[in-house]
C-alpha cells in the first residue's frame, strides 16, 4: 500500500481517551473506525442509563464517519463490545433506529468483561465510501433484520455476520447440545451466505470464532477445518465470557455454544 493514501481521520470535541490514536484511518475506498465508547464527549463521563451509553456511542460514531464524509448508510460491518451492564434488547432497539431495516451493515456482537474508560459499550466498524460498492446479501431462509445484514459487500471484499448454529426458518433455533454438532450447523449456514453471494470457503480470507469455552477449541476446530481446501484463513479464536448454562429450555433449544463471522473477498478471472 503507498502510505500516501491513508490518512488519519479527526474529530473536533470527541477524544479517544488519553491514547495518541487517531479517532479512523481512510485508505482508498475504506474506512475503518476506532473502538468508539459510550462516554458522554461533553463531560467525558459515562452516562448512568444505558441506553444513553449506547446512543452517545452511536453519536461519536456518526461523529467520526461525518468527519471522513460518510454516513451510517456507507457501514458495511459493524462490532459491537459490551459488558452486562447494557442488555442486549436495549442494544439491539437504539442501534436498529439508526439504520435501514432490512440493509443493516453486517455484525458481529461481542461480550466483554471491562472496557476502557469505564464505558461499557462500545463501537468499530467498516465502511466505504462509494455506496454503489456497497451491497447486503441476504439468502431467502433469512428474515430481513433490523440490526444486521448476513452479509454486506464493500467491492470484491464480503464482511460476513456472527452466524451460530441454528436452524434457520419457522420453527428454528439451536437444537444441537455439543460443539461440534453446532458447529457443523454454523458452517452451512455461512455457506448459504457465500453462496447467495457466489463465493465459497475458498475465498475466506479471515474468521473470528467465538466460543462459550475455550476448552472446546479442538471440537470445534475438527469441524471447521473439514470445510477448507489446502490452507485455512487467517483467524482469531475468543472465549467471550464465562461459560454458561447448558441445558435445554422448555422447547428443546440449547444456548449458544459457537458463532464465527467471516471475511471473504471475491476473486475474478485473470485479464487475457
Amino acid at each position: 500500500m503507498n502510505p500516501s493514501r491513508r490518512r488519519s481521520i479527526e474529530v473536533t470535541g470527541v477524544s479517544h481517551g488519553a491514547a495518541p490514536i487517531p479517532m479512523g484511518a481512510r485508505v482508498g475506498n475504506t474506512l475503518y473506525s476506532s473502538g468508539i465508547p459510550g462516554i458522554d464527549p461533553a463531560t467525558g463521563k459515562v452516562p448512568s442509563d444505558p441506553a444513553d451509553q449506547v446512543d452517545a456511542a452511536l453519536d461519536r460514531l456518526t461523529s467520526v464517519l461525518k468527519a471522513a464524509g460518510l454516513t451510517r448508510a456507507h457501514m458495511v460491518f459493524v462490532n459491537p463490545y459490551l459488558t452486562s451492564d447494557i442488555p442486549m434488547r436495549v442494544m439491539n432497539e437504539h442501534y436498529a433506529r439508526r439504520f435501514e431495516f432490512g440493509n443493516t451493515p453486517a455484525r458481529a456482537t461481542i461480550q466483554v468483561s471491562a472496557l476502557p474508560e469505564g464505558a461499557h459499550i462500545a463501537y468499530t466498524g467498516v465502511a466505504v465510501r462509494d455506496p454503489t460498492r456497497r451491497r447486503a446479501i441476504r439468502p431467502k431462509n433469512m428474515p430481513p433484520s433490523p440490526t444486521a445484514s448476513p452479509c454486506v459487500f464493500a467491492g470484491d471484499t464480503l464482511y460476513c455476520s456472527a452466524k451460530s448454529g441454528f436452524i434457520p426458518g419457522p420453527n428454528g433455533g439451536i437444537y444441537m447440545a455439543e460443539t461440534a454438532n453446532q458447529t457443523r450447523q454454523t458452517m452451512r449456514n455461512l455457506l448459504d451466505n457465500l453462496e447467495q453471494a457466489d463465493m465459497n470457503f475458498e475465498q475466506v480470507v479471515f474468521t473470528t470464532i467465538y466460543l462459550d469455552d475455550l476448552a472446546e477449541s479442538a471440537a470445534f476446530h475438527a469441524i471447521y477445518k473439514k470445510y477448507f481446501k489446502g490452507s485455512l484463513p487467517a483467524e482469531t479464536t475468543l472465549e467471550q465470557l464465562a461459560p454458561g448454562d447448558r441445558k435445554a429450555d422448555a422447547e428443546g433449544q440449547y444456548p449458544t455454544l459457537e458463532q464465527m463471522s467471516l471475511i471473504a473477498v471475491r476473486s475474478h478471472p485473470p485479464t487475457p
